[in-house]
């Protein structure tokens, strides 16, 4: 069966991190306990973004665009995952996997395009502060929330679609705790040429040219700030761009990193994916909100 064609099959078997067991029922907890906070924490951004008058500025429209993608990934892995570690039963349907593919591809290039979105962002409020509230008014911010999210959408469907169309071999074992691109395409034993072109041209927008625009961007931040002459404004422009500076580089790094140079071990990769899917859900929120004087002040009205 090994090099056989056959069509798609029913369900997948999801080694996940089957080559440790004994790391199954430590994860498991990590995994509960970080899902339960992700949902509190990106649930609580979402809310006090539109309950809260004073939160609602293009920053934290963005923020709440974020914290839905952050949930996306979330619902769309963590419970498989969970369902994975807790028993015996490694499986999953073929339906779920496909679903899988499409929402976590489209979900991992619309935050590309809108954490660049966010750099652009910073840039106007402090290279352009008289004219911040011409520029992003709140069309444009629609515009651009919209653009990302429909960009993230046409990669995905592209990608995903060209992968569940190739020809699979008689196995359908996947090396992956949850169904991705690049995993399913490894099943294929037919020539998978056009699927790793489309990849590779697929992620350019995502991996290459939305990080050069947050570089871009920060750079002519970081010029302007250098010219403040008070060290209260230096330090008062610099509080608002280090959390999402943070998160662009806890995000783009685990991603070009696992994109343009694959890890040689299985389990390397895996644990990438695990950062990206489980632990930054988790981190977004408290990096955007521990230091936020802001959040905590509508926390503190709302409550």
């Amino acid at each position: 069966m090994e090099g056989e064609n056959v069509s798609f099959p029913s369900t997948f078997i999801l080694l996940g991190f089957s080559e440790h067991p004994w790391l199954e029922i430590p994860l498991l907890g990590v995994v509960l306990v970080s899902y339960v906070l992700s949902l509190m924490g990106n649930s609580s951004i979402i809310l006090l973004s539109l309950l809260e008058p004073r939160l609602q500025t293009p920053m934290y429209f963005f923020l709440g665009h974020l914290s839905v993608l952050d949930l996306c990934v979330t619902c769309t892995i963590v419970p498989q995952l969970l369902a994975n570690l807790w028993g015996p039963e490694k499986t999953i349907t073929s339906w779920g996997g496909i679903t899988q593919a499409y929402l976590f591809h489209w979900t991992g290039c619309t935050e590309c395009a809108l954490l660049a979105v966010m750099a652009f962002d910073r840039y106007v409020a402090i290279c352009r502060p008289l004219q911040y509230t011409l520029i992003m008014c709140p069309w444009v911010c629609v515009q651009l929330a919209a653009t990302a999210w429909s960009s993230g959408l046409a990669n995905s469907v592209l990608q995903a679609t060209l992968t569940v169309q190739l020809p699979l071999c008689g196995h359908h074992l996947l090396d992956h705790f949850f169904c991705e691109v690049l995993v399913l395409i490894k099943l294929s034993c037919g020539d998978t040429t056009a699927n790793d072109l489309s990849l590779a041209i697929g992620v350019i927008p995502f991996t290459l040219v939305a990080p050069l625009l947050v570089l871009i961007s920060y750079t002519f931040i970081a010029k302007a700030v250098l010219k403040l002459l008070s060290a209260e404004g230096r330090y008062k422009a610099l509080s608002t761009c280090s959390s999402h500076l943070v998160v662009v580089i806890m995000y783009f790094g685990p991603g070009i990193y696992v994109y343009l140079q694959p890890p040689a071990k299985s389990t390397q990769a895996k644990f990438m994916s695990f950062f990206y899917c489980i632990v930054t859900p988790l981190l977004n929120p408290l990096i955007y909100t521990l230091r936020n004087k802001d959040v905590k002040r509508a926390w503190k009205r709302i409550l």
